[in-house]
Parts: structure tokens; C-alpha cells; sequence
């Protein structure tokens, strides 16, 4: 893999110029923490001792906090929420991150997507998470609530320099949407980047797309163990969306980079002895890379910054972003 410094450093300091829409699934995620006390005489379970509660933004959300962090929140979300408390919740950490939410829209009939996450601790031991609990609304969003989305994104893609399509299958993403964007991108000549987990070739005429490896395996048929197979999924992925360029994210392997005319990139893992957590990290890849194509950079240096920007989340527990100077910092040392 050849690669320009210069280039690298001069394409994230401009990070900070683009605006970027992220369109999709909004999600809240609510962490709990207690001190383990004592066993219930209720029933045989832990009472915890409650310590603090911490919200991160996550899903389509944890890309636009990762963008924020790097723009100056010259970010805006477009997707669903409910008209429940989680709504407040999200509204105000979208606030204090910095992300402008004004172009969402409340349905009543739909809760706002929140994962609960509930940890204890005794004081000589770490912090185990004990129970989850989802809440979350999985059909298509209503006629009338797309309807909605349509008329925002309307408004809203004219204002920014790019678009994120985040698709989490929790129904935010209709095909009607899915194709209005797509359209109105290409008319107003914004790159466009998707992140979805299934049905891969549905996405038509984009700038690129971040699929896992586990992702593109099933969308394109067949196991990916060589460089060989890479290749062919790469190639298969470019004709079936004709997109510019496709970008396989292979967790501890890195990356691969599939541009038309057999152009390929291998980019390996910058840190892989300091993974603590890769929760998020394929949404700070989306968020990055888009960031780096608005900015100027080409496919390859683009997703080496994206790289990069994982290779410093995956330090973080949850979901965590990155800034412009850790990304000088990490690139230097390179």
C-alpha cells in the first residue's frame, strides 16, 4: 500500500470544512451503572446500588457524533423518533453533541430506538454488564411518516456537502427514501456513502459503500479468504450498484478498497495489539471516509484517514469518536 503523508495530513486538516447529512436510523444508547450490594429477597437477583447513567449516542446517531467532533458540528440527522421520554433523551444528546436535529421527525406511533444497558461492579472487580434491554419499533416507517422524511430531505440536501445513508434495518429506510436520496445527491452532485448490513446491491448510482466483511459475504454469495475473493466481491459490489468505489471493512485485517479498471487497495490495521472495543468503530469509518471524499481526498487517502480514526476509537469502551489533532498525532507515527 503506497501512500502520501502530505497528502494524509493536508486532507484532515481540511476535515473540518465539509458539511455532512446523515440520513437513517437514530438510536439512543442509555447506560446504567450500580454497585452490587446485596441478593434480593425478592428473587434471586443482584440489587445494584445506583451510580450514574450515561447517554451515547449510537446507530445512524454515533455517525453524526463522529462527524461533529471533527466538523464543529457542521452536522445534520434526518430519520424517526417517538413522542416518548427516549425522544427527549435523544434530542438533547444530539444537542449537547453539537448535531443540528431539526430535520427530525416524531411519530407517536413509534418508539424512540434505545438500548439499555445495565452494569454492576463490586469494588474488586471490573464492571460487567448484566441485562440489555432494547426498545425499539421494527416495521417500515408509516406512509404519512415517510412522507414526512421525503419533504425534510428535500429541504435538507441542498445544505450539505455530503450524505450518509446509515440503514440498521429498524425501518427508517424505506426504498421510497432510499431512491429520493440517492436521486436528489447525484442532482445536486453530493457524494453520497452507504452503510447498510443487507440488501447491498439495492443501492443504485452512489459515490461508495462500507460494507463488513460478514455483510458483503452474504451480499455478494461466497466466503471472502483471500485476496482473490476480495477482488471478485469488490468487483461484483462496483457493477451491481455502480458505485465509485467500495470499501470492505475486515476488523482485524483492515481494510480493501475496490475501484473500477482491477483498482485495489490493501490497507491494514494501524493498532491491533490495543482493541479494547470495536462497538461503533464501522460507524466512525462512514463518518470519516465521507468526510474525507467532501474534503477532497481521493477514495485510497480517504479511507486510510478512515482507518486511522478506527484504529483510535477501538482504545474507547462504547461507542467513542476521534479529533482532528489525535488523527495528526496518529498519522505521524505511522
Amino acid at each position: 500500500m503506497n501512500m502520501d503523508k502530505e497528502k494524509l495530513i493536508s486532507y484532515i486538516k481540511r476535515l473540518s470544512e465539509p458539511r455532512v447529512l446523515v440520513i437513517g436510523d437514530l438510536a439512543i444508547d442509555e447506560m446504567i451503572y450500580g454497585d452490587a450490594e446485596r441478593i434480593s429477597r425478592e428473587a434471586p437477583v443482584l440489587i445494584l446500588q445506583h451510580t450514574k447513567t450515561k447517554l451515547i449516542l449510537g446507530g445512524a446517531s454515533n455517525a453524526a457524533h463522529n462527524v461533529s467532533t471533527l466538523n464543529n458540528g457542521k452536522v445534520g440527522v434526518l430519520g424517526v423518533c417517538g413522542e416518548d421520554y427516549q425522544a427527549g433523551q435523544l434530542i438533547e444528546t444530539f444537542e449537547k453533541a453539537n448535531v443540528n436535529c431539526k430535520y427530525i421527525v416524531k411519530d407517536s406511533e413509534r418508539k424512540t430506538t434505545t438500548k439499555t444497558r445495565i452494569s454492576g461492579s463490586i469494588t474488586t472487580s471490573i464492571t460487567q454488564q448484566i441485562v440489555r434491554i432494547d426498545r425499539q419499533t421494527n416495521s417500515p416507517v408509516s406512509e404519512i411518516t415517510e412522507n414526512k422524511l421525503i419533504e425534510n430531505i428535500e429541504k435538507a440536501i441542498p445544505e450539505y456537502d455530503a450524505v450518509i445513508l446509515s440503514n440498521y434495518h429498524i425501518g427508517t429506510l424505506t426504498k421510497k427514501i432510499i431512491d429520493t436520496t440517492i436521486k436528489l445527491a447525484n442532482r445536486y452532485n453530493k457524494i453520497i456513502v452507504v452503510d447498510a448490513q443487507k440488501h447491498l446491491g439495492s443501492y443504485k448510482n452512489i459515490t461508495s459503500m462500507t460494507p463488513n466483511l460478514p455483510d458483503t459475504e452474504a451480499a455478494v454469495g461466497f466466503q471472502l479468504n483471500t485476496i482473490t475473493d476480495l477482488e471478485k466481491a469488490g468487483d461484483k459490489l462496483l457493477s451491481d450498484t455502480k458505485a465509485k468505489s467500495v470499501l470492505i471493512t475486515c476488523g482485524a485485517d483492515g481494510m480493501f478498497l475496490a475501484e473500477p479498471k482491477k483498482n485495489y487497495t490493501k490497507i491494514p490495521v494501524f493498532n491491533k495489539s490495543e482493541v479494547f472495543d470495536v462497538t461503533g468503530a464501522g460507524d466512525t469509518v462512514t463518518a470519516v471516509y465521507t468526510l474525507a471524499l467532501a474534503a477532497g481526498a481521493d477514495f485510497k487517502h480517504a479511507a486510510i484517514i478512515g482507518n486511522v480514526a478506527a484504529s483510535l476509537v477501538v482504545k474507547q469502551f462504547g461507542c467513542a469518536t476521534t479529533t482532528i489533532n489525535e488523527l495528526l498525532n496518529a498519522v505521524e507515527k505511522l
